[in-house]
């Protein structure tokens, strides 16, 4: 296949899912329905494009980053406070669904084996799409978001005994039930050393290594990669999935204080490679099938929509958690997961399952993930129906208002400080030591130490780490920064925002474009210039927006 052909097929694909993307956009259907439905108009209902082997390279690299990505949100720190509850919905909804999924296919006239792969795609929910939303909401700090981030964490830790699973029954060698049990024994050996590589390189290798290469961020984002791909050849010389690799590398990075820095910069890479991914999975299915199986697909999606919110809605409840927050909880898990589209592209490609198969979990996959996404963005005016007419009186659950932030939230009124080198450092320390909130922010975590204020590790170019920083809510921004483009930048966010901003003009012809951009205080001569700022700060006034 000539160069030529590839880019005109890669370009294809990026080109329909843009196009799809910004007409779902309006209606906020989630992206990867979208790419889907590009698939769709590219393969089944044209026949423009068929999956080449470059595209399904490229789809399983998405893959690998996906579940990368998947794996550094896996930090214990993130659930700790809600982690008895997470454990509990999340197997006890596995369990729920596995079992009712099964016994539903079978009774659809499916096969055994049909249904095991049918019932497995169902059980899980997707991390992706209800971390976007909540994210849009602003919601995932809240209680109920703390709680379904950790059921998805403990759903994750699931999919990686199904994907150990599905190596061992993809091995070619052993025949019968002895040659099973061999090979599921290997590929669990396999996936144990996997794991015992994961946890002691995340206790005492990549802790000094990546402090070593932590103050360049081009570097971190580079070794992170080296990390998932060296991980992904070791799964391979192990006969595992590449799945399994890419996971366990993100959740050996995630436990380190870099994990933040890293998924901003691997998102959009993935991104990329997980729109290819969708798209080729659209143009592989079969619409006559689909056609020919719509009415199980309706009714298995009937079964993800209202039995995995029934079932949470029960164990939520029972933990003791207030009405609102159970419900709100409930409906974030109403669909099946990217996963389950890998899950069955891999059983199909292993032979286990045929493309009809393929189809029906894309049916449910759209369904379940469309309708979803509005019961989680309209999930307050869902709730206020649902108690207007009395349908959660069933599960009797307690009718309290549970703060929604979490211990140590957002801070409001703090001044930012940028670039903790000897500047920001002095006005971190001087500010913090005269009574005021700072967060300090570097993208060097060695310059964070030591500091007696907040802290945050990040590139403050990226607009996610201004947000996490709370600039909406900020009282100061200061840049003590020796880079123009990043100063002028940080000028401009701020004041778009009315939020002040105090700048280090290192060279006097920084000055006139600072100004212009409307820069409330500079910083020119460095000691009197922080003098200044620290004078400034406590008489209160001289900073109006």
């Amino acid at each position: 296949m000539s160069d030529v052909t590839v880019l005109r097929e890669l370009g294809f694909i990026i080109l329909t899912a843009a196009v799809f993307s910004i007409v779902a956009r309006p209606v906020r259907i989630p992206s990867i329905v979208a790419y889907i439905l590009a698939g769709l108009a590219l393969g089944p209902l044209t026949g423009l494009l068929s999956v080449s082997d470059v595209v399904h390279l490229a789809s399983e690299i998405g893959i690998a980053l996906l579940l990368f990505l998947v794996g550094l949100e896996l930090s214990l720190d993130k659930i700790r406070d809600v982690g008895k509850v997470a454990v509990a919905a999340g197997l006890g909804q596995v369990v729920f669904t596995a079992l009712g999924g099964f016994a539903l296919s079978m009774a659809l006239s499916f096969s055994a084996m049909e249904s095991l792969f049918i019932a497995t795609a169902l059980t899980f929910s997707s991390t992706v799409v209800v971390v976007k939303l909540l994210d849009q909401k602003g919601d995932l700090n809240a209680l109920y978001g703390r709680i379904a981030v950790g059921i998805f964490l403990v759903q994750d830790l699931v999919v990686i005994v199904v994907l150990t699973i599905l190596a061992g029954l993809g091995r070619q060698e052993g025949a019968g039930a002895a040659g099973v049990g061999v090979n599921l024994a290997l590929a669990f050996g396999g996936m144990a050393i996997l794991l015992a590589l994961a946890a002691t390189a995340a206790r005492w290798v990549l802790p000094r290594l990546l402090a070593w290469v932590a103050h360049s961020p081009g570097t971190l984002f580079t070794w992170s990669l080296t990390w998932c791909f060296l991980f992904v050849l070791v799964a391979e010389k192990m006969q595992l999935s590449l799945e399994i690799g890419a996971f366990l590398a993100g959740i050996s990075l995630a436990q380190l204080p870099y994990n933040q820095e890293m998924r901003r910069r691997v998102h959009p890479l993935m991104n990329f490679f997980i729109a290819v991914f969708f798209v080729s999975l659209g143009i592989q299915m079969d619409f006559s099938a689909a056609r020919e199986y719509w009415l199980p697909g309706l009714i298995l999606s009937l079964f993800v929509l209202v039995g995995n919110p029934f079932i949470f809605m029960v164990i939520i409840s029972r933990a003791g958690f207030g009405e609102r927050t159970s419900f709100r909880t409930s409906v974030t898990v109403a669909q099946i997961s990217e996963f389950s589209f890998i899950f069955a592209a891999m059983g199909m490609g292993a032979g286990l399952i045929q493309d009809p198969i393929l189809s029906l979990i894309g049916i449910v996959g759209l369904v379940t993930i469309a309708v979803s996404a509005y019961m989680i963005l309209y999930a307050d005016t869902l709730y206020d129906y649902c108690r207007r007419w009395k349908l959660l009186g069933v599960f009797r659950a307690r009718q309290v208002e549970e703060p929604d932030e979490p211990v140590g939230s957002a801070l409001s009124g703090h001044i930012i400080i940028v670039g903790m080198n000897s500047l920001g450092r002095r006005l971190a320390r001087d500010l913090a030591e005269r009574g005021e909130t700072v967060l300090a922010v570097d993208s060097d975590p060695r310059k964070l130490q030591g500091l007696p204020c907040h802290t945050l590790m990040g590139n403050a170019e990226y607009l996610s780490v201004l947000e996490e920083a709370g600039l909406n809510r900020a009282c100061l921004l200061v840049s003590a920064l020796h880079i123009e483009e990043t100063n002028n930048l940080l000028t401009h966010r701020a004041r778009s925002r009315g939020i002040p901003v105090s700048v280090h003009a290192f060279e006097a012809s920084h000055v006139p474009e600072l100004l212009a951009l409307g820069a409330n205080h500079l910083l020119v001569a460095r000691d009197l210039g922080a003098e200044r700022l620290l004078k400034a700060v406590q008489e209160r006034g001289a900073f109006q927006a």
